[in-house]
């Protein structure tokens, strides 16, 4: 392309044709002037057309510009008679290719100039639907192409329309306005809801931010507000069971299943009636779950001690519905005010569950032991049991010195652990932090303690049934999940003096990786050689698929699952099992920091568990929740120092927690 001084150049800038006079060339550029009296340099690549006929550059500069404009003008106005649609039909099954030329020649004639084949450029490169810009010319879209092109724009247009209206909306609502809600409405709330949870990784990320971005809102607050004014979340909505996708509903499917389930009789071949047996549940007061129940007889010396299990398995076949629900969900989720169960609350806080006066399924595990509380004899037996007393654990502590089968049980299981000991485990149970509410409003916090009698005796007796649940089944060789932990990095030396709660965090650093396996090993937080979970099939698939192992042998002689098949059900369960209690963790901190939010300048006590460069990490003892605290010039601590800390800022929803020392001396 020849372009040389006063040719009529074009050239595209900001998305649109500019008209410019061809002025000079230098260093391989090509000097221009436009109608707007402006001098520029551009690559002859950026030029687009250059006209046949040349101007006079000798004239005055106001006589080029005025004819800048008049050819910019006549340009645009000539762009208007081009009908691209009617062009494109008459072109769109032709196989050769026109130029710029031919084409103005098809819409205006035989005579057409520079003009005309300026004004068709301008016409087909704003259109973009018909044709497609190629080497500086243009070449006819295929059908399917300009089909596609049209209904893109549609959407765009539907789009930009959505956004305008939505925006409007989302404004009106923060500004407190009665608003008409618009059509499109649930969608719009779902990808605010997505957007808040999930930010960037937001489904529809991209519509969802232009249509913040018009409504003017950047906060996050700003967002959960609208989403709690339009009734799609509550004050304190769990945003985790969202955000790690945690079914808190049942199937139809299920439910149907249930419904079969609870009109099957008891299967009583194969089963002892152990039914006569005083036997009892412990558990806390809230507990709707009960799935493991204690006996005790004497007997000639010597001690009759029955631990209980229900037999979930035999009712919950595998590959059903509500096997396959369990599985997806893992493990029952306990959170404050709330629960969501691994089965049914049907089955778990009724049909299966060992309640008062009602005849149960259960995998009893019979033991014969001398007074000292060493272990005789002892057996799995599929049974049935009928549980006559329901008791808390506060009940069983006030019973001690009163009733010789709480003093019995509390006394074998104090040597039960105390052997333990001797191998190593670890006493490192704090207390339980339970959360007392008014309303959605949390007004106390109290720490239960584990390590009463009654939690001793239940704790223990659970450990020792899981334990010989696992002897069984490497000696039979039947493929369970085993629970295995290697031994601590170090064993923490509690001194006279050391805060309990210290301690106990301190040496938890320092306990090795738990596993679930299938090959068998020794757990040494709990100072045993073998372990498994076998004792709360209700709330724990994996104890579930343990009982499913050794009833199915011990009653048919043969197990269900494979070594291989036990492992992919493994890998499944533990993400859901990690999901759960992520949600968990994150729930109870939110309440306990709602609780501080609503004592901002009050004063608890902490202990110091790091200090780290610019801040110490603290826990703060009435909650045991960890938070930070930032340090003050001269004000120095150390670890396991218990000091007293006031709340400076506690914010739920963003997970900030900030405290500084409260200085008495001052």
């Amino acid at each position: 392309m020849q372009i040389a001084e006063g040719k009529i150049v074009e050239f595209i800038e900001n998305e649109r044709f500019v008209c410019a006079l061809c002025i000079g060339k230098k260093t391989g550029k090509i000097r221009v002037l436009t109608a707007d009296n402006r001098e520029q340099n551009l690559s002859p690549n950026r030029i687009i057309l250059v006209s046949k006929k040349t101007v006079n550059l000798s004239r005055p500069r106001e006589e080029l510009l005025s004819f800048l404009k008049k050819e910019e003008e006549e340009r645009e106005r000539l762009k208007k008679e081009v009908n691209v649609k009617e062009l494109w039909e008459l072109l769109k099954d032709e196989e050769e290719n026109f130029s710029n030329e031919e084409l103005a020649q098809l819409v205006f004639g035989e005579k057409s100039n520079d003009v005309h084949v300026s004004a068709l450029v301008r016409a087909l490169f704003e259109d973009r639907v018909y044709f497609k810009f190629k080497n500086k010319t243009f070449i006819p879209n295929p059908e399917d192409k300009v089909q596609q092109i049209i209904r893109q724009r549609e959407e765009e247009r539907i789009k930009k329309q959505k956004i305008e209206k939505g925006s409007r909306w989302l404004r009106d609502i923060i500004e407190g306005r009665e608003t008409e809600k618009p059509d499109f409405a649930e969608g719009i709330i779902e990808g605010l809801e997505k957007i808040y949870i999930f930010g960037r990784e937001a489904d529809d990320y991209e519509f969802t931010h232009q249509l913040l971005v018009k409504a003017g809102i950047s906060d996050p607050e700003q967002i959960r507000r609208i989403l709690v004014k339009v009734g799609r979340w509550e004050e304190d909505e769990n945003i985790d069971l969202i955000r790690y996708k945690i079914p808190v509903d049942f199937s139809s499917k299920v439910a149907e299943e249930v419904t079969k389930i609870k009109a099957k009789a008891f299967e009583k071949e194969g089963r002892e009636d152990l039914t006569d047996l005083d036997t009892f549940t412990i558990d806390g007061e809230e507990t709707k779950d009960f799935d493991d129940a204690l006996s005790i007889e004497f007997e000639n010396g010597k001690i009759l001690l029955g631990i209980h299990i229900s037999d979930v398995s035999s009712w919950i076949k595998p590959e059903t519905n509500i096997d396959l629900e369990a599985r997806k969900r893992g493990i029952s989720c306990y959170l404050p005010r709330r629960q969501i169960p691994m089965l049914p609350a049907d089955l778990s806080h009724d049909f299966l569950s060992l309640k008062k006066g009602e005849k149960r399924l259960a995998l009893s595990l019979i033991l014969e032991m001398d007074p000292d509380g060493n272990i005789l004899n002892h057996r799995f037996v599929p049974s049935i049991i009928e549980v006559k007393e329901q008791l808390t654990y506060d009940t069983v502590d006030k019973r001690l010195g009163k009733d010789k089968r709480f003093d019995e049980l509390y006394r074998i299981a104090s040597y039960l652990k105390k052997e333990r000991i001797k191998k190593g485990a670890l006493d490192i149970s704090l207390p339980e932090v339970k959360i007392r509410f008014e309303g959605n409003i949390p007004v106390s916090f109290e720490l239960i303690p584990q390590d009463t009698p009654a939690h001793v005796i239940v704790s223990e007796f659970m450990i020792l049934y899981n334990w010989l649940i696992a002897k069984l089944s490497l000696e039979k060789g039947i493929p369970i999940l085993f629970r295995t932990q290697e031994k601590p990095s170090e064993i923490i030396q509690k001194k006279e003096g050391m805060e309990r709660i210290f301690y106990v965090l301190q040496q938890k650093r320092k306990i090795g990786p738990m596993s679930i396996t299938t090959i068998p090993g020794p757990h040494s937080a709990l100072g045993l050689d073998i372990y498994t979970h076998a004792t709360s099939p209700l709330r724990r698939y994996l104890d579930l698929i343990v009982q499913r192992q050794v009833i199915s042998f011990l009653k048919e002689g043969k197990y269900i699952y494979e070594p291989e098949e036990l492992e992919k059900i493994r890998m499944e369960v533990v993400s859901s099992v990690k999901d759960v209690q992520i949600v968990t963790r994150n729930r109870f901190r939110y309440w306990t920091i709602k609780y501080l939010s609503m004592h901002i300048g009050e004063s608890f006590d902490a202990i110091i568990l790091d200090e780290l460069k610019n801040k110490y990490r603290i826990v703060l003892c009435d909650f045991l929740i960890l938070a930070e605290m930032k340090k003050k010039e001269r004000i120095l601590f150390y670890p396991g120092q218990r000091i007293k800390v006031r709340v400076k800022k506690a914010d739920p929803w963003r997970d900030i927690l900030e405290f500084e020392y409260e200085d008495k001396t001052k």
